[in-house]
């Protein structure tokens, strides 16, 4: 499974942060092979059809969210891009791992489905919970004393959250959504306008 998550993140080129703290590191899979996967990935390639960019973006989108083919249809139903990032962006399990509780979004979808982390004081197992302003997002007090967490309040102190969210107890594993997300604040590794397009077809 990890060597598929890097193969996909070499064939589109671009680092989508798939692996914890591998993908920040001198290992990390595009760094150490930047061509595409497969016996031919260094040959040059044609450059790609509108229609193959429009493509290659919403697989970027899927891949970095961790989206369905079905949920990405009903998400670009909505022709409003703010829309559409504040729908990925303030998913439960994103939250998660921009508050850097988790090393990476498959590890943050873990978490939430595991019925580690809790929203205002209650388990919450669906990843695609959104998270609104004011809603506090902590780790469960019971797994908070797992192994998997015991080096959780080192690596929050040393974190840097976005601007919308705020880690509010390191010790506890603890968060909250300040305000709302502003696409004007973060740059994305792609085109949300390319792949509008590739639905709008």
């Amino acid at each position: 499974m990890k060597r598929i998550k890097e193969k996909k993140e070499r064939a589109l080129g671009t680092k989508l942060f798939l692996k914890a703290e591998r993908c920040n590191s001198p290992k990390c899979a595009i760094v150490r092979r930047p061509t595409r996967p497969g016996p031919h990935g260094q040959k040059r390639r044609k450059a790609p059809s509108e229609f193959g960019k429009q493509l290659q973006e919403k697989q970027r989108i899927q891949l970095m969210y961790g989206l369905t083919n079905r949920q990405m249809t009903n998400l670009f139903k909505n022709d409003d891009k703010e829309s559409i990032m504040n729908a990925l962006e303030h998913r439960l399990d994103r939250v998660v791992f921009l508050l850097g509780i988790a090393g990476s979004p498959r590890v943050a979808r873990q978490y939430v489905s595991h019925g580690h982390i809790t929203v205002n004081g209650r388990k919450v197992t669906v990843p695609s919970f959104w998270v609104k302003v004011g809603d506090v997002i902590s780790v469960r007090g019971e797994s908070r004393k797992t192994k998997v967490f015991e080096e959780l309040s080192m690596n929050l102190k040393k974190h840097t959250p976005p601007s919308w969210l705020k880690i509010t107890d390191a010790e506890a594993g603890t968060g909250t959504c300040v305000k709302e997300f502003s696409s004007q604040e973060t740059q994305f590794p792609f085109d949300i306008n390319l792949v509008g397009e590739f639905f709008a077809r």
